[in-house]
């Protein structure tokens, strides 16, 4: 066992320094940007600092399209998986908060900061942690299998495909629902009810999303010890949040990137909800290809079926009546 555990670390080395050092040069020009135009030096890369300090936003754009996007775009084709996007999506958010709260710009309650700061935390490592405990600790063992499937799609194309598809539009959709916590660390205003309301929202989303994670990890496990000795294997999860909602680890995730949008909401940027709706859309479409996928597992395709008819595909809800369903249709 020990000699297995030391090898599998020894996979992992080459992946996980790849993972550690990839983010540097944006950290880097942050923490020199930050620590230059603080000394105001008048030297020739001044107009940068200068540019730097004026456009936030623009700033942490332009890093992810240089340093996410190309870098690790081209990181990807060199491993020919893109499996460290989704490892990035549960660090990037805590990256941004602490970019736009450490800007010479910024202008905030320092308690409300320090809440959605520490909520992001809460929410990045609920979900680094699922990512982790889903890939039986392995970094990079496999990319998103919505890659995967588009990687046989596009053939011989994906290579430039995958920058647009994985990268560029990640970004447009990261960057958006992200937005309340730029908006959050550019106005100084008195905590009040809503504070306290978002808070509890994003506090519940990420409790529902970590049971519902927690128990279809428990679910698979148990499936793959039933194959693994020969038995039959449980076509459908019925337990727990599962009961009541098809689909509860995306629900809580949707909470939180809406309660998070009620902190923008609350300091008079209502449009940071396109955000969340868009999040919540992409979920919607999401919910259709994994059900397809469901559906086209022949041991499971009868039992779904009866799960879709009865469950609701969300919210948790109790159960409805198949046969009053059947009748309506």
């Amino acid at each position: 066992m020990a000699t297995s555990n030391c090898s599998s670390y020894g996979g992992n080395l080459p992946k996980i320094l790849v993972a550690l050092l990839a983010p540097l040069p944006s950290i880097i020009f942050y923490l020199s940007f930050l620590r230059r135009y603080s000394a105001a030096e008048a030297d020739s890369l001044a107009v940068v600092w200068n540019w730097s300090y004026r456009h936030p936003m623009l700033l942490a754009n332009l890093l992810f399209l240089l340093n996410v996007n190309l870098l690790f775009w081209l990181l990807g084709l060199l491993q020919s998986s893109h499996w460290m996007i989704d490892l990035y999506w549960t660090v990037i958010p805590v990256l941004l908060a602490h970019f736009f709260g450490n800007h010479p710009l910024a202008e905030y309650n320092d308690l409300r900061s320090r809440i959605v700061i520490i909520l992001t935390w809460i929410w990045s490592i609920r979900l680094t942690h699922s990512y982790f405990r889903r890939e039986r600790w392995h970094w990079g063992a496999r990319e998103d299998w919505r890659f995967a499937d588009m990687r046989l799609q596009y053939g011989k194309n994906w290579w430039w495909v995958s920058f647009f598809a994985v990268y560029l539009s990640q970004q447009v959709f990261l960057m958006g629902i992200c937005f309340p916590l730029y908006v959050v660390h550019s106005k100084d205003r008195q905590l009040n009810v809503w504070d306290v309301i978002a808070a509890l929202v994003c506090l519940s989303g990420v409790t529902i999303a970590y049971f519902a994670d927690t128990q279809l990890h428990n679910f698979v496990t148990r499936n793959q010890r039933l194959k693994e000795i020969g038995k039959a294997l449980v076509p459908t999860l019925d337990e727990g949040l599962w009961h009541y909602s098809r689909h509860p680890n995306y629900f809580g995730e949707q909470l939180w990137w809406w309660g998070l949008a009620i902190f923008a909401w609350n300091l008079d940027c209502g449009w940071a909800f396109t955000g969340a709706l868009i999040n919540s859309l992409c979920l919607a479409y999401v919910t259709v290809l994994v059900e397809d996928r469901m559906l086209k597992q022949q041991y499971r395709a009868d039992a779904y079926k009866h799960y879709k008819k009865t469950t609701s595909v969300w919210v948790p809800w109790f159960k409805t009546s198949s046969a009053i369903k059947d009748k309506q249709t």
